[in-house]
Order: C-alpha cells, then structure tokens, then sequence
C-alpha cells in the first residue's frame, strides 16, 4: 500500500464513517405553520386507549349529541374478515374502520403472528363538522357490513365489503373497502350520500395513531428506523428525521399519502386525488420498551371529495420490498431506505436485480451473499487489478525514490519536485492507486443501505448468525463498551481480521514507510467498533469480499513481474526522451521546471538577507 492508496482507504474510511452518522439520518427541514393549527392539537394525544363498551344511556346520550346522525349513534360492535393469500384484515362495524391487519406470510422476531395494525396499539377515524356546528367521527356511529362478496377487479379477483350508517331519507354514509388477490392494497372508498345540506367545513380530518410494536429484536434499530414517510404533490418524498425526539411537522400544501414506516413494515394510506395538508407527530419514551414509537398524522380530505362521490383512497399494509413498493406508484418505494443519489441507484440497478436473479435458484441467503460478493468482485476486477500495478511500478521505483530523500536530506520540497519528476519521466501515474479505491465507494455506501433494509435476509440465518438482517450475538458481555456494545459479533470480528490480513498483504509491496505503514492497521480496528451492531449480512459481505480480494490479489502477483515492470517503466523514460526532442517539454514538465526555479529564487533570497 504506498501513500495514495493509504489517502484513498483513508477516504473511504471517512466518508463511511460520515455517511454513517450524518447522511444516513438526514432530511429537509419542513417549515411548521398555523393554517392547520386546529388540527395538530389532536396530535399531542400520545397514548391510544381502547373504547369502553357503550351502554344503552350512553348511546342515548350521543344520539341526542349528534342531532341529525344520531340515527346510526345506536348499535352493537361486531367485526368482519377479509384476506387474501397475503394478508387477513379484520373491520369493526362500530366506526366502519380498520381494526386489525395479520402479515399472513411473517412473523415477529419472538415466532408470533405479525399484526400490523391492532385495535390495542392502533386506530384510525375520519371526522367532520355538521352545519349546526356539531364535532361528529366515525367512531360515534355504528355501520351495518353488506357482507364480503367476490368480484372482479382491473387486476383480478378482489375481495369487497361494504360498511353503511343508515340516517333516514335517503341519507347515509359508506365506506367500501376492496381487498386484491396477491396484493397488500386495500381499496377504501368513503361516500356520503345525499348529506350535502348537513356536512360544512373545507376539509374532514382523518386521523390515524399508531403506538408501533417491536417487530425486531433490536429495539434501538427498530426505534432507528420507524418514523413518519409522506409524499406532497409538489416536491415529492419527504420524511420525519427517525430521532429519539418528538418532532412535529404541518404540511401546509397538498399531500398524496402519508406512511408509518418501520425497519421492514410499512403501512399508508395513498390518496386517489389529493389530500389538503396534513399534521404529523412521532414521539419516543425511551423508559417504555413495550413501545417502539407513537407516530400520530392527522390528514386533511377535502369535504367536496366525499360529498361527491371522489373520496377514494388506498391502503399499504405490508413489507418493504422493492418490487411491491415500486408497483404501488407515487414515489411509495422511497419508504424503503436505498441510500442517497448515486448510492441508490446503485442498488436499484446493480445489486438488487442480481440479488432477486441469485434468489430464484438458491434458498440460503448465506450462499446469495457469497454469491453476490462474487458477482461485485468480478465488475471490479480492473480497478483492483489496477490498483495493485500501480503498487507494483511504486515499489521498483522505491530505490530511486529513496536517493532523491536521502539526496535532498528532508528537504520537503526539493523532494516532491523531483519526485514528480521521476513519475513523468516513468510515465506513472502517482494518483493512479488511490483512483480504483475511490470509484469503488459508491458499491461500498450501497452495501450499508442495502443490507440492513433487506427484508429478505430477515429471519433468515446462516451458520451461527440466526438472523441476517441484524448483528449475530456469538457472545453476551456481562458490560457494555463504550461504541462497542453488549456484545461479539463474530462476522465483525472475521471481516476485521480479513481487512487486517488484506492490508499485511498489500504493505508487502508498497512503499510506505515509518508510522504511515502502521496507521493503515487502524481502519480495520474503527470498522470492527461501527459494524458490531450492523446486520450480519453486512460483515459476511465484507469478509468474503476482503477474502476473494485477498486470492485475487495473490493470482495478479503470479502474473505480475516486477523485472517486466521495471522494463517497462524504462522504455516509458526512452519514448518520451524521444517525445521531447521532438516536441519540446510537456505541460507538467513546464510546471515542474516553474516550481524549480520558484525554488532557487527562494532560496537566493534566504541567503542574500543572511
């Protein structure tokens, strides 16, 4: 490893450690108004509690409340099921509403059915206003279910049951809810009928809080990575930093949907046209490990949409997968965390088709990893086959290099000009080794987006790691360290390892010297500290890669002869020899002919003024 090599690992270890830390968590800063002041207020209630059972004088009393819609405030709560080979979601006829949402195909990381939505931790409601002024929800009237029929859909079968508060006349409300073979979509219509005399304001609220459960084993990665997705018409995707502090957003401007995200779940709601604005809240106590996180949106819906027969939304409820996200439109898949810019593009066209193609054919995931550490290394096979010739000029050059410092006996200057002269004269490139491991960064900055997002490498183990898509505890320490954490994780310990055998292998021929050749060891040692609570899928990554690294290294050494090298690099000194009598000298050797004589003048002034 010489000096430009050790600048570009350096690099690289920096900006991991940046994007780490800062990108990764980063957001625009949404500017908080008060045109939506009257809703937000609804957002400070944290805790959801679940609704007493109603006795005949309390329906009474409501009834009375209501006025006009007091007709349907009389009832008995029931529910209804619905499912698909995918999900299974169950409505409440108190409400017309959502009550609970089985993820038929998965599982906690305690084996326990994955309810995504629970009438417990979670609940939604729409309200309104009445022309005499009357605050009425949902949630105050009872619906009568049509029953669940079969019918057929643009995109196939599809599952329907129809919710209707009858109040007289004519008059009622509807909600229709569609679920859609081998989907995660539940359509969701909500239609007021003949009430356009008795509902006034601009916009209802839908309101919808969430006390979210813990899903993963790692509570801290969970609570890392659950906040609050929304998308505006305007400018697209944007989010809640998933901190541990409360934070509140008003959107003030037209919103095509609002999502709960989790590491691996997610679950929104999508409007056919748009919504008005929107209130948004997420909330952590971190002494309450029972709940990973209250995120609580209150969603304007225009009043005409509905009175017209236009109140037509769409529900997600399901995994963050690439394929499912993406079909869903409206920028839906940025929910699924793939990294910035160029990082993310990175996956999207690399790395995930090639996963997904290894999937068809290969059940372990362990083996995709190998696999897929194969595939990159193979793309990046120039670039390291490069990197390890410009090693190899490097080291021939050394001696030559070694008689301009002792020549020049530490002066800094004199040696870098005549060093730069020596690469010009060899036709070296001096930045050529530090390049090939810049170029590589983006694959890098993918891996760390892509791996700990995988939902496909949840629950999944290998070897001793019993989960792929968080760190594998082979040892429980009775203590905590400082950055290190509670625990060993031995795939970090084996890619630290690796990266140290990587790095012995290239100082064997590189020509760094003095305390430069031992500071390459501590990268290694900083990444064992960041990674030993990364997903062990990412570390079996980096082990392997350093390995396959490691024997493609030890096959160019086979082929690369330094005798030829040096051959080479001398006819490279002849030809431009022959360049510059016919030529005259290049622009770096003017350059270099400038910086000379800059530095003699120099040095006559220092000895005129002694």
């Amino acid at each position: 490893m010489d000096r430009n090599q050790a600048i570009g690992f350096g690099l690289i270890a920096v900006l991991l450690l940046a994007y780490s830390f800062f990108f990764a968590g980063k957001e625009k800063d949404v500017t908080q108004k008060a045109a939506i002041e009257q809703t937000a207020k609804g957002v400070q209630a944290h805790n959801i509690t679940a609704t007493a059972a109603d006795d005949s004088l309390a329906q009474a009393r409501r009834a009375t409340a209501l006025g006009a819609f007091g007709a349907a405030a009389t009832g008995e709560a029931s529910t209804t099921a619905i499912q698909n080979q995918d999900v299974q979601i169950t409505f409440t006829s108190k409400g017309g509403q959502v009550e609970d949402v089985l993820l038929k195909n998965y599982k906690t990381y305690e084996g326990k059915p994955l309810h995504l939505f629970d009438s417990k931790s979670s609940e939604t409601d729409v309200a309104f206003t009445t022309n005499d002024g009357r605050k009425v929800k949902l949630s105050d009237l009872y619906f009568t279910p049509s029953g669940v029929k079969t019918v057929q859909s643009e995109t196939g079968p599809a599952q329907t049951i129809a919710y209707r508060a009858t109040l007289g006349d004519g008059q009622y409300i509807e909600q229709v809810y569609t679920l859609y073979d081998n989907s995660f979509m539940l359509g969701y219509k909500l239609k007021f009928q003949g009430l356009n005399g008795q509902v006034s304001g601009t916009n209802m609220t839908f309101t919808w809080n969430d006390n979210l459960k813990q899903l993963e084993r790692d509570l801290t990665q969970n609570r890392h990575k659950s906040s609050i997705n929304y998308a505006t018409v305007a400018d697209g995707f944007e989010k809640i930093s998933p901190s541990d502090k409360e934070e509140n957003v008003t959107v003030n401007e037209p919103v095509k949907w609002v999502a709960n995200t989790q590491n691996f779940f997610v679950a929104g709601i999508i409007a056919s046209n748009n919504f008005a604005g929107a209130s948004l809240h997420t909330s952590v106590d971190l002494a309450d490990s029972s709940v990973v996180k209250t995120v609580a949106s209150q969603i304007l819906i225009p009043t005409q949409d509905v009175l017209n027969g236009k109140g037509e939304f769409m529900y997600f409820f399901g995994p963050k997968d690439y394929k499912i996200l993406k079909s869903v439109g409206y920028e839906f898949d940025h929910n699924l965390d793939l990294g910035w810019g160029i990082f993310s593009y990175v996956n999207k066209w690399l790395i995930i088709p090639a996963f997904d193609f290894l999937e068809n054919y290969i059940a372990n995931y362990g083996i995709i990893i190998i696999l897929l550490v194969l595939y990159i290394k193979t793309i990046l096979f120039p670039l390291t086959y490069k990197s390890y010739l410009s090693m190899a000029k490097m080291k021939v050059l050394k001696p030559e290099i070694d008689a301009i410092k002792e020549r020049n006996d530490g002066d800094m200057q004199k040696t870098q000009v005549e060093t730069m002269k020596l690469y010009s004269e060899m036709g070296v490139n001096p930045m050529s080794g530090c390049i090939p491991m810049v170029l590589q960064i983006p694959i890098l900055f993918a891996m760390f987006n892509f791996f700990p997002n995988s939902i496909e490498l949840r629950q999944e183990s290998f070897l001793w790691a019993t989960d792929l898509s968080t760190y594998d505890v082979f040892m429980r320490l009775p203590f905590t360290i400082p950055f290190y954490g509670d625990h060993v994780s031995m795939f970090t310990l084996l890619m630290t390892a690796s990266t140290i055998l990587y790095t012995w292998s290239n100082n064997q021929v590189n020509t760094m010297q003095g305390p430069m050749k031992y500071y390459s060891y501590m990268m290694p040692v900083i990444f064992m500290f960041v990674l030993n609570s990364y997903p062990a899928g990412l570390s079996l990554y980096y082990f392997m890669s350093n390995m396959v690294t490691f024997s493609q290294q030890a096959i160019i050494r086979r082929f690369v002869d330094e005798g030829k090298v040096r051959a080479k690099l001398e006819e490279n000194k002849e030809k431009r020899k022959d360049k510059k009598k016919t030529s005259g000298p290049s622009f770096t050797e003017r350059m270099q002919e400038a910086m000379r004589a800059a530095q003699e003048k120099e040095q006559q002034k220092k000895k005129a003024k002694k």
